[in-house]
């Protein structure tokens, strides 16, 4: 008889426990582990165009981590032989708010060249990721941040597009907002459809 209460009080004890390991890895489940951001790029013709930044700021406004930024705005390019000057130094338009955001005049070759990419030679959706780690790779500290996209449509004409959020936040689409320096009924269309999804 009591072999039988032991069976049952240990029987009735993990019984107990099972809601909570559920609930557990529920909540693991439920916890963001990443920010994805895509728009439609529609290549334009011409000079002084097609080029983006796409990067996390923290609530001080300082850049946390650029996801992906184009390569003539970096490392220009190079004609008659002559070594090639960063883009954004011969043509200012060229994505200043990133410019001026990530301080890239302190910002060396090296540390450009880690999330520079070519600027896409082909149309369609771009997608970035972020894994909630700083340009070193570590993990950033639970609060609130800002995701940036800008892009130099024409010349003067510059769109940034920004959402804020937490890493406290549940999964799901993030309210995205845009600023327009100059109408180009020419250029609008070189990046449209800008979504930012927690997952």
């Amino acid at each position: 008889m009591k072999q039988k209460n032991a069976f049952r009080a240990i029987l009735f004890a993990a019984l107990l426990t099972v809601p909570v390991f559920a609930q557990t890895i529920k909540g693991k489940a439920d916890k963001v582990t990443s920010l994805e951001v895509s728009f439609n790029y529609e290549k334009q013709a011409g000079p002084g165009s097609n080029q983006y930044a796409v990067w996390i700021e923290n609530e001080k406004g300082e850049v946390v981590k650029t996801l992906f930024v184009t390569s003539y705005t970096t490392k220009g390019r190079a004609r008659g032989g002559q070594k090639a000057t960063r883009g954004y130094i011969v043509r200012p338009a060229c994505v200043p708010t990133w410019v001026k955001t990530v301080k890239a005049e302190e910002q060396n070759d090296e540390q450009l060249d880690a999330f520079t990419g070519a600027t896409p030679q082909n149309s369609g959706k771009q997608t970035f990721s972020w894994d909630f780690t700083d340009q070193q790779g570590k993990a950033v500290p639970q609060g609130t941040y800002k995701v940036m996209v800008e892009a130099t449509l024409f010349s003067a004409s510059d769109i940034v597009y920004s959402g804020t959020f937490s890493t406290k936040d549940k999964a799901g689409k993030i309210t995205i907002t845009s600023t327009l320096t100059e109408p180009d009924e020419r250029h609008k269309d070189m990046i449209t459809e800008v979504k930012v999804v927690l997952k």
